[in-house]
């Protein structure tokens, strides 16, 4: 009697990032089946990060982009890759205004944030604690400032390169200001991966999203040509700055010194009260 064929299981997984070329550029391999992963296949979902840090309270997704500041809310249902996050090693998130405006003019100042809950927003409050946030979506801010809906406006992802076309002033750069205080890069996103599939799925994915961030920069020209329809108006070596700004060695793993960021950048939250403890973060890493 003939025996049935085995059939290997793929196990689905719901990858979720963020629409934007440096992510684009992360995902590049996995998303074009230049990396092969046996046993996975990933389906990805692009969101902008405040909806990814909303949506990990609900477990929505298997691996998702979260930003650093929204870590301690959603530690209980993922841990932290090691691999696919964004530092700003002494550049970072940016605050314009319309007008030139001395950092420490930034007090009670109506600012455009991109969310409550990303790095960007918790740097800035404790750089500044004594503001009146404005949530807009990140892509609107610049129009925000410059119809003069809020006095200065914080900028993340592209707008941090295109602010001076539109004739804003950068008020403070926030990774630069982070840097000076600690010596450190500033965290601002990573990849996290539900607690729930178990150490080995979890480790298989990592494995499968560094070799998708190695590909894409062993393969910088194609990977940036394919980031290209996730890159809002950039032109390609503007794009290509702005990849190599968030998609760096950083990407491939934290090291010691970026685990040193991470816990500083908690730790600093915590003992401001922007977020809850504990500020000890959990990694997930081959033994």
């Amino acid at each position: 009697m003939p025996t049935k064929p085995v059939t290997a299981t793929v196990r689905e997984i719901k990858l979720a990032h963020s629409p934007d070329s440096d992510d684009a550029f992360m995902f590049y391999g996995l998303a074009t089946h230049k990396v092969q992963t046996p046993g996975l296949t990933f389906s990805h979902v692009l969101a902008d990060i405040e909806t990814l840090n909303q949506a990990a309270n609900q477990e929505i997704y298997d691996v998702t982009a979260f930003s650093f500041g929204a870590y301690q809310y959603l530690r209980d249902k993922y841990v932290l890759l090691d691999c696919g996050a964004s530092f700003g090693e002494g550049y970072g998130p940016i605050v314009v205004a319309q007008h030139p405006l001395k950092a420490g003019d930034l007090a009670k100042r109506r600012i455009a944030v991109p969310g409550l809950r990303t790095s960007a927003y918790m740097t800035l409050r404790l750089f500044e604690p004594n503001f009146q946030p404005v949530v807009i979506p990140f892509d609107q801010i610049l129009d925000a400032v410059k119809d003069s809906v809020v006095d200065a406006g914080l900028l993340i992802h592209e707008g941090q390169l295109f602010f001076p076309q539109m004739g804003m002033h950068k008020v403070i750069d926030l990774g630069q200001w982070w840097a000076e205080q600690t010596g450190l890069p500033l965290p601002l996103g990573g990849n996290a991966v539900r607690r729930a599939l178990g150490p080995e799925i979890g480790l298989q994915i990592g494995r499968a999203i560094h070799e998708s961030v190695s590909y894409g920069l062993e393969h910088r020209e194609a990977a940036v040509n394919y980031a290209m329809q996730f890159a809002r108006d950039m032109e390609t070596d503007m794009a290509d700055k702005f990849i190599g700004m968030y998609v760096n060695n950083w990407t491939l793993g934290y090291g010691d010194r970026g685990r040193q960021a991470i816990r500083e950048f908690l730790k600093r939250g915590v003992d401001a009260g922007l977020i809850p403890g504990p500020p000890e973060p959990e990694f997930l890493v081959e033994k």
